[in-house]
């Protein structure tokens, strides 16, 4: 069965009923569960949950990630190689609309100026992103930096337009490990509205892409719903429902969830719904009960504070001292970006934070010599 087939089968409209219906006892038992199942993922997001049921399940998710992942945080940092797009999405810095955005494509020199510049504070996972443009930063252009950049890195994964299957594997015999590919939101009466047009309209296409990244043989594959395009709840559990299906389809490979906010970007997007602190960090505990090995990651779109107070919650992985503009690390910083980031901490301010908390900051968990154990 697709994952689309699946989707089908929890309409967004009972599943808010359900979410508003659900009972404090319902709650508890939830929380009482040593495995927790769908319908009790669904109990363990709604917005009755009270403040020390919210204490429970903080608890339980910190005996829970304690057990899974000890007490170490990986770090990572994104490489913009390019923000040009042909995507119309109302709410990113990238969009076409935007024609006060300067538009860049790294060229050979500026792509290892700014892998120089990540390696030299210590990097090991670098997640290389572009906009949707195949013509400029397509698939031969990122075949080609990734051969620029596998001596320098032990992991290189992707944020780029959604692929086939073999054009994942063609990637991923370069030398790429990784795949993230955010639905934005799983609402597809929305699409229309968000993308007017470009490749990102084509929601089913996009939908199916993590699975195709599993086919090709990625050994990790991150998901995500942009927090805020939507009903927050609805997203949140459709994301959790995704990355249930993905990690009992391909057993082998590493799904993690990303719970990015919108953050200002051009354009002024202002969010449907504003997903507060306190509704993240209980949707970010239910997912652990529910997904004990998958990964969880917070970028530096949140604040300082607010990444801090969530380390011992369920958080696995953490960017830091991030960019979101193409050359932005050793050139113009900030001009042509994403969006602000929020947390401007170094890394090396963060690996400092972690290690004052009991954390050990992670720059390299496994080696690319794995990939080829021939050599």
């Amino acid at each position: 069965m697709s994952f689309y087939n699946l989707l089908q089968q929890y309409p967004a409209a009972g599943l808010r009923e359900r979410l508003a219906q659900t009972t404090s006892q319902e709650i508890d038992r939830a929380l009482a569960k040593a495995t927790i199942s769908i319908n009790d993922f669904i109990s363990l997001l709604s917005p009755s949950m009270s403040a020390v049921q919210l204490e429970l399940l903080a608890a339980r998710a910190h005996r829970m990630t304690s057990q899974r992942f000890g007490r170490t945080i990986q770090l990572y940092a994104p490489l913009y190689l390019s923000n040009e797009c042909h995507n119309g999405c109302k709410y990113c810095g990238f969009s076409a609309d935007n024609h006060d955005l300067r538009r860049k494509t790294l060229n050979d020199a500026e792509i290892l100026r700014e892998a120089d510049h990540l390696h030299r504070q210590g990097f090991q996972h670098i997640l290389l992103l572009t906009g949707e443009a195949p013509e400029a930063a397509g698939v031969a252009y990122l075949e080609h930096a990734v051969q620029l950049l596998a001596p320098k890195f032990s992991s290189l994964s992707i944020e780029v337009f959604p692929m086939a299957s073999d054009e994942y594997q063609r990637l991923a015999k370069a030398g790429i490990d990784g795949l993230a590919l955010y639905q934005e939101t799983y609402d597809e009466t929305l699409d229309p509205e968000l993308h007017p047009f470009g490749p990102k309209s084509d929601f089913r296409y996009r939908l199916e892409g993590p699975k195709r990244g599993g086919e090709a043989g990625l050994r990790r594959i991150g998901i995500g719903a942009l927090l805020g395009l939507g009903d927050y709840l609805t997203d949140a559990f459709y994301t959790g429902l995704h990355a249930r299906y993905l990690m009992h389809r391909f057993w082998k490979t590493q799904v993690s969830i990303s719970f990015p906010r919108l953050r200002p970007a051009e354009g002024g997007f202002a969010p449907r719904s504003m997903v507060s602190d306190r509704q993240l960090t209980q949707l970010i505990c239910a997912l652990r009960l529910l997904l004990p090995d998958a990964g969880l990651v917070m970028s530096t779109r949140e604040s300082a504070e607010f990444r801090d107070n969530l380390l011992p919650l369920g958080i696995t992985q953490m960017s830091a001292g991030s960019c979101t503009a193409p050359g932005g690390y050793e050139g113009d910083e900030g001009d042509g970006e994403q969006f602000a980031i929020n947390d401007q901490r170094s890394p090396e301010e963060i690996r400092s934070v972690l290690a004052e908390r009991g954390y050990e900051a992670v720059w390299k968990d496994w080696d690319g010599a794995f990939l080829n154990p021939q050599t």
